[in-house]
């Protein structure tokens, strides 16, 4: 049994968390997403959709953190492979969806955040509650979390480790949809194949652009955008885009 499962439906790639009861993450769990995200940079995948059940992920193995105490060992390892994975995931020039079920707590939390949006069951709930354990988050939770939703909101979530209902994640804008859970991966899945039809290099490059340019000083930050516009404007699908208006048709973008 994979702790990872990846398939393609259609342009759109899955990837699954497969590590039962909670999808609880580790050193190998973070270096099967990694590969799982790798696959993904094929250019025949153009969109992609991350999701886990009954839970999306409920945080770390804590048993794995007490192991590292008793041990002395305490190694980047334990937060190294879901950082690098997480950063993959946020490079891949394609739109990403976190399809949330249950809990997305700690790491799992952070692991949703590497994608562009963060679809949620009505029953989930995501936090970041690592301070109850003494500890802080270490893949992100300090900085992605404040980027996406502000400083002092991210400050109130870190610091009280408390559980954020759907509803409330959706008006903090830590969730960009709430769905009814029998209709979260289906509602995700159409977005998804709505952008895996459409202008993949033009998406892939916006997102470079934003990503890149943010907290740049705004000139540096336009010297990004100038840069993922050239990249863009040479792009098959951008012939076909201009084409396309100008013919006044449906473009037809292959992504290339």
């Amino acid at each position: 049994m994979s702790i990872v499962e990846y398939s393609v439906e259609g342009a759109v790639a899955v990837v699954r968390l497969n590590r039962p009861p909670v999808n609880a993450l580790s050193t190998e769990l973070g270096a099967a997403l990694n590969q799982a995200f790798g696959k993904a940079e094929d250019p025949a995948v153009r969109a992609l959709i991350l999701t886990g059940q009954p839970h999306f992920a409920a945080g770390a193995d804590i048993k794995g953190f007490q192991a590292a105490h008793e041990s002395g060992a305490i190694t980047d390892d334990l937060a190294s492979e879901l950082v690098d994975a997480i950063w993959r995931l946020e490079a891949l020039a394609k739109p990403t969806i976190a399809a949330i079920f249950g809990y997305a707590l700690g790491g799992g939390l952070e692991l949703s955040m590497g994608c562009d949006f963060r679809y949620m069951a009505e029953d989930a709930q995501v936090g970041q509650p690592e301070v109850k354990l003494g500890i802080i988050p270490g893949a992100g939770g300090t900085q992605r979390l404040a980027r996406i939703i502000g400083f002092q909101k991210a400050k109130e979530m870190v610091y009280s480790g408390r559980f954020v209902p759907a509803s409330e994640a959706l008006e903090l804008g830590l969730a960009d949809k709430v769905f009814p859970a029998d209709e979260l991966l289906g509602r995700s899945m159409e977005d998804a194949q709505r952008w895996a039809s459409g202008p993949t290099v033009a998406l892939g490059t916006s997102k470079r652009a934003l990503i890149g340019g943010l907290g740049l000083p705004l000139r540096e930050a336009m010297e990004v955008e100038r840069r993922a516009f050239l990249d863009c404007f040479w792009s098959d699908d951008a012939r076909e885009g201009v084409a396309a208006f100008i013919e006044k048709r449906e473009a037809t973008f292959e992504g290339s």
